[in-house]
């Protein structure tokens, strides 16, 4: 007799899925048992290729390209959930490119390109997802943060306001949407591999990760997999950082 799933019957978004963590997050969906939604602002190839990936071992995937800092392309989003599952369980915030640069230097308009990017996508996200997340009792959002946000950074100040936006955004959400039964958590990576990068970010240059080693995005998938799950649904409004100890928050 086979075992269910954790997430068999359930549906889930994963915005920039196209990328190194957001595909290895659809992967660990689907293993999980969730029809998911690829999606990508213009990377039809790629996104096929996740969606093959996803198919050879049984699992569901659909692509929805959409431009999520567009209110009208994030409706078609989570349509497309709701079209081809019946239903949206899972929201996973995971789109902003990493953008660098001394605060003198970055313009206004590169500053609100990559705030809507990281920040407001995430907003127009939750906001149209509401509504279809409530309607099962348990709902799950995760927004994609940073370690390194957590700590201060030269030339970074737009991802670490964007990224602390983010986690402020989770707090207030999970006060806000519990009665709804829908838990909102914040997961941070540190240095995670990527394929083709040939050395880190300067950011992570400056000590040493205790653990002495990189994080695989399959270990950082598989915590986002745990807190889409029944067993974590006393877990929201937290930042839960997957770093090997390259930053610690005590409070």
């Amino acid at each position: 007799m086979s075992v269910k799933k954790e997430l068999e019957g359930m549906a889930a978004i994963v915005t920039g899925s196209t990328g190194n963590i957001g595909r290895n997050i659809a992967i660990a969906l689907a293993q999980a048992g969730a029809g998911v939604i690829i999606n990508g602002r213009t990377s039809g190839d790629i996104a096929e290729q996740v969606v093959n990936e996803i198919e050879a071992f049984g699992g569901k995937a659909v692509i929805c390209l959409a431009d999520v800092t567009k209110e009208k392309q994030v409706k078609n989003l989570i349509d497309a959930a709701v079209k081809n599952f019946g239903r949206l369980d899972i929201l996973i915030n995971n789109v902003g490119p990493a953008s660098s640069g001394a605060i003198t230097d970055i313009s206004y308009k590169e500053w609100r390109h990559y705030m809507a990017t990281k920040l407001d996508s995430a907003f127009l996200c939750i906001k149209a997802a509401v509504p279809h997340l409530s309607e099962n009792g348990c709902g799950v959002i995760i927004n994609i943060g940073a370690s390194s946000a957590h700590t201060g950074n030269p030339n970074r100040s737009v991802d670490v306001a964007a990224k602390m936006g983010l986690a402020g955004l989770t707090g207030a959400l999970a006060v806000e949407l519990a009665d709804r039964k829908i838990t909102v958590n914040c997961v941070a990576p540190g240095r995670i591999q990527k394929p083709g990068a040939t050395s880190p970010s300067p950011h992570f240059q400056t000590k040493p990760i205790p653990i002495g080693r990189e994080g695989t995005p399959q270990e950082f998938s598989e915590t986002v997999r745990f807190l889409c799950g029944p067993n974590s649904r006393y877990t929201t409004g937290q930042t839960l950082h997957v770093n090997g100890g390259w930053y610690v928050s005590i409070n």
